[in-house]
């Protein structure tokens, strides 16, 4: 879709609703905004002496369009929803008629409408899905609210980048594939890759390019093609075991240093105009996936917890349904913790789910223990401390009870926290005093290892 088109379009839906054309003012926004442009530079190129000014126009027109078309627009999602609703068989004749009728729309001699050295017009606009990497997702339980969530924030808010957080096994990578298998047809370009199996991002952006365009790819420039990429087509790259990135026996978030380079590309999501995605699938959470203002920056977390519908048990072959909740809350509804104890208690106790509970005792499978071992060599030795000390007692313990147990200044104290809190691994209550406690499941690892 041209900028002319584009221009056509939005003066004909914005004349339907309120018998005006566009006035010169939001005509110069409108191309602006079609450009990739912020505000500001808006305000530069056509000679306005405010971006507040420009916004107000744009958050105006906004509002209009938002109003009469029931979409919610903004201006991350402003292109692409135009583009969308233009595509669809019944806007198709109302574009028609206004590329006919609409003889008002002009671009300025400097702006012309045809502009082949625009880097943009060399990317390709076949769809392109990449999901090599991805799980195939057989069952989907339990996460209908995280499920909507997600689909608001990616095809309602178009949210640039979006983190699912929590603890391994808990279905981060079961949400997001499962979103994606519903919605396909929302996206022009959807790469799936796995920080675990590839460590560069130099070589993830090569991968996509090499897919998708139809131009070289130059070495000195492949950011400046992918955010072209970004911003002429709907993509969505997913990033898993995105805490690969980051050191292990440091706080968590900390970034190796040859993984620098994604913090800068994380942050480049979200500062930079486009209308595609970033999802993070990670056991930790760094700064770049906490929003400080999300009005300023589309960024979003979704913070994974255990699951409580029993449905996760069926396909097992186990018996005493009854005692099915009771094996859910022990194990903290993890699907992946279930899955393992769940095999067990087929083998060793037939199915008798009554009878494996009658242990009286927390299990830890080898697979469970070989997660924990992983998860417990990324801990710093300021963390292990308190790890170890709240393992001590199925008491919480406030931050005097433990500063009183360890040698850590607060400060250590403080950071060490914050450092498992963005692990997962913290249960904070809030009686007279913030408590801190552990999972049951995580207290019996750390007291059975060695």
């Amino acid at each position: 879709m041209s900028v002319i088109e584009f221009l056509q379009f939005v003066d004909q839906l914005v004349f339907q609703h309120t018998g005006n054309h566009l006035n010169n003012l939001q005509k110069n926004v409108v191309q602006g905004i079609w450009q990739g442009k912020t505000y500001s530079e808006i305000a530069d190129e056509f000679g306005y002496d405010s971006e507040n000014h420009i916004g107000n126009v744009s958050r105006e027109l906004y509002k209009i369009l938002s109003k009469h078309l029931k979409e919610n627009f903004n201006k991350s999602n402003f292109r692409w929803t135009i583009e969308r609703l233009a595509n669809s068989n019944s806007s198709q004749q109302v574009l028609s008629s206004s590329i006919i009728n609409n003889s008002h729309i002009n671009l300025c001699a400097n702006h012309p409408q045809d502009s082949p050295k625009n880097p943009e017009q060399n990317i390709s606009t076949k769809s392109y899905h990449d999901l090599t990497l991805a799980p195939k997702i057989t069952h989907f339980y339990g996460r209908k609210t995280q499920l909507e969530t997600l689909s608001h924030w990616l095809t309602q808010q178009n949210t640039r980048l979006i983190s699912i957080l929590g603890v391994s096994g808990i279905g981060k990578t079961t949400l997001v594939k499962h979103f994606i298998d519903i919605n396909l047809e929302q996206f022009d370009v959807i790469v799936w890759k796995s920080i675990k199996l590839t460590l560069s991002l130099d070589d993830i952006i090569t991968e996509i390019l090499a897919g998708i365009n139809t131009e070289p790819i130059k070495d000195k420039n492949k950011l400046t093609q992918l955010f072209n990429l970004f911003r002429q087509q709907r993509c969505l790259l997913i990033l898993d075991d995105v805490q690969k990135l980051f050191v292990s026996g440091e706080f968590a978030g900390q970034y190796k240093t040859e993984s620098k380079d994604y913090k800068t590309f994380f942050t480049m999501m979200t500062e930079t105009e486009h209308q595609s995605s970033l999802i993070l699938i990670s056991q930790e959470q760094c700064q770049e996936m906490i929003s400080l203002d999300e009005e300023l920056y589309p960024v979003k977390s979704l913070e994974l917890e255990g699951l409580d519908n029993t449905e996760i048990l069926k396909g097992y072959g186990l018996k005493d349904e009854s005692s099915w909740l009771r094996l859910i809350q022990l194990y903290e509804g993890n699907p992946v913790y279930l899955k393992n104890i769940a095999i067990l208690i087929k083998k060793i106790f037939l199915g008798k789910v009554s009878e494996f509970l009658m242990e009286d005792s927390l299990i830890l499978t080898e697979d469970i223990k070989f997660r924990f071992n992983d998860l417990f060599a990324r801990l710093s030795p300021g963390e292990r401390q308190i790890i170890l000390e709240l393992s001590k007692t199925n008491q919480p313990m406030s931050r005097e009870d433990l500063r009183q147990a360890l040698s850590l200044s607060s400060v250590d104290l403080i950071n060490g926290l914050q450092s498992l809190s963005k692990r997962y691994l913290l249960k904070t209550t809030e009686e007279d005093k913030i408590l801190f406690n552990l999972s049951p499941v995580w207290r019996e690892y750390v007291m059975i290892s060695p």
